[in-house]
């Protein structure tokens, strides 16, 4: 990476401005951009709604423990392509399942939903609960569509993603949750929810089944406040 002296130039950029554009409607909830455009559900202009100071966002940059370093690509259930840095903003709870499983996977599922279920619905907007599957090969777009409406998982705030089997993996390595296919159908796998930061960090990790939630509540709420 090169670095520039200090000098007036540097000062010049400093002193930019972005502009931050977001639909008029928000369809997409409180998703931004930074070029004009329309939105991509409504087609509608999308609006400037703010100006931030480059020096503001240089505060904002990510660090390396972050994962938005990541560049893997996912599919959501909504059939968009995003990468994890597109989640940047809000608080993460994070888990990984896939949806044929019928033993461990529903358990953590409801633990999910419990602790959706435990955080004021004014919170909510500031959280996003990502489930991801380790199996891409089944779990398409449509699967995940589906089983987000069977669970009644199909909120704003909840977001499925399929992967590439590398991305799968490399992403499970940061989460430090292991997994291996043991039939066509079937995977044996660790059963931790992660907690991330706005900024993508790591804070905190709850494994097993029907465990005792209250420090992961608390701590999804000190990062929501």
């Amino acid at each position: 990476m090169a670095m520039a002296s200090c000098n007036s130039d540097k000062s010049k950029k400093g002193e930019q401005e972005l502009a931050v554009y977001q639909c008029p409607m928000q369809c997409e909830s409180d998703k931004t951009y930074s070029k004009t455009g329309s939105c991509p559900v409504c087609k509608m202009d999308l609006k400037a709604i703010a100006q931030e100071s480059s020096s503001e966002l240089v505060l904002d940059e990510i660090s390396d423990e972050s994962i938005f370093n990541l560049t893997s690509k996912w599919n959501t259930e909504e059939a968009e392509v995003i990468q994890l840095e597109d989640l940047k903003g809000k608080t993460l709870v994070m888990v990984m399942i896939y949806t044929t499983c019928k033993a461990a996977c529903p358990r953590l599922v409801a633990d999910m939903r419990n602790i959706e279920a435990k955080i004021p619905k004014e919170s909510l907007k500031d959280l996003n609960f990502i489930l991801i599957s380790i199996d891409p090969e089944t779990d398409t777009s449509q699967r995940l569509k589906a089983f987000a409406k069977e669970n009644l998982m199909d909120d704003l705030h909840w977001t499925f993603l399929q992967g590439t089997e590398s991305g799968v993996r490399e992403f499970a390595n940061v989460l430090a949750v292991k997994y291996k296919q043991i039939t066509p159908l079937d995977f044996s796998h660790s059963n931790i929810i992660s907690v991330f930061n706005t900024k993508g960090e790591l804070v905190h990790q709850q494994e097993g089944l029907g465990v005792d939630n209250k420090e992961t509540i608390e701590t999804i709420l000190k990062l929501a406040n």
